[in-house]
C-alpha cells in the first residue's frame, strides 16, 4: 500500500513586515506634512524636472526631508531585493533576519560608495560635478523606492507569485536608472565636458564596477 506522508509546511511571521510597511507609510506622511510643498514637488519628478531645478543646492542632500525618505528608500528597497531573491528560491521571502542582512548590506553598500565619491571628487577637483549628480540620483532613487513601495506590500502579502509584475518592475526599476543617467548627462553636459577625463574614471570606478560586485556577490552567495 502507498504510503502518504504529509510535510507541515512552516510558514514564516509576517508581522515585522507589517510594522516595517506601517512605519515607512507614517514617514512618507509626516515628511509630507512636514515639508508640503517640497514634497508636491517631488512627487512630481517623474514627468517634471522643477524639483531638481530648485533643490539643487548640496545642502539639501542632508536635511530631514532626505534623511526620512531615505529611510524609506532603505526600507523598500530591502524588501524589493528579498522578494526577488525568495522568488529564484533562495530564501523566503518571510525571513526577517535574511531582511535585516539586506538591510545592513544596502545601508552600508550606498553610504560608503557616497564617502568614496566624496573622497574622489575632491581628490579629482570635481566636488560640484558629484554633489549635483548625487543629489539627481538620490532624488530618483528615493523616487523608485516610493513607487516600489505599495508593489511590495502586494508582492509580500500575496502568496502566489505574480510573474509579470516581478519582471515588470525589474525592467521598469532598471530602465528609470539608465533614464536617470541620461537626463544627468544632458542637464550637467557643460560642466562633464570640460572634465571628461576625471568623470570617465569617476563614472567606471563608482557606477559601474560597485554594482557588478554586488551581482557577482549575489550570484555566487
Amino acid at each position: 500500500m502507498l504510503e502518504i506522508v504529509l510535510q507541515p509546511r512552516i510558514i514564516g511571521s509576517k508581522d515585522w513586515a507589517t510594522v516595517l510597511f506601517v512605519l515607512s507609510f507614517l514617514l512618507i506622511a509626516v515628511t509630507r506634512g512636514v515639508f508640503e510643498t517640497r514634497f508636491a514637488d517631488f512627487s512630481k519628478l517623474a514627468y517634471n524636472d522643477k524639483y531638481i531645478k530648485i533643490y539643487r543646492d548640496s545642502a539639501n542632500l542632508m536635511n530631514w526631508f532626505t534623511i526620512g525618505l531615505f529611510i524609506v528608500q532603505v526600507i523598500s528597497f530591502a524588501f524589493f531585493i528579498q522578494l526577488i531573491l525568495s522568488y529564484f528560491g533562495y530564501f523566503e521571502k518571510t525571513d526577517w533576519i535574511k531582511y535585516i542582512q539586506i538591510v545592513t548590506l544596502l545601508s552600508i553598500f550606498i553610504l560608503s560608495k557616497y564617502l568614496i565619491e566624496k573622497i574622489i571628487a575632491t581628490s579629482f577637483n570635481i566636488e560640484e560635478l558629484n554633489e549635483q549628480f548625487n543629489l539627481q540620483k538620490v532624488s530618483y532613487r528615493t523616487y523608485i523606492g516610493l513607487c516600489i513601495l505599495p508593489l511590495n506590500v502586494i508582492l509580500f502579502y500575496n502568496d502566489t507569485p505574480i510573474d509579470f509584475l516581478i519582471y515588470l518592475i525589474i525592467v521598469a526599476v532598471l530602465l528609470i536608472i539608465l533614464m536617470t543617467y541620461f537626463i544627468s548627462l544632458k542637464i550637467y553636459q557643460n560642466l562633464i565636458l570640460s572634465k571628461l577625463f576625471y568623470f570617465i574614471l569617476y563614472l567606471c570606478a563608482l557606477e559601474i564596477a560597485p554594482y557588478y560586485f554586488m551581482y557577482y556577490w549575489f550570484t555566487k552567495r
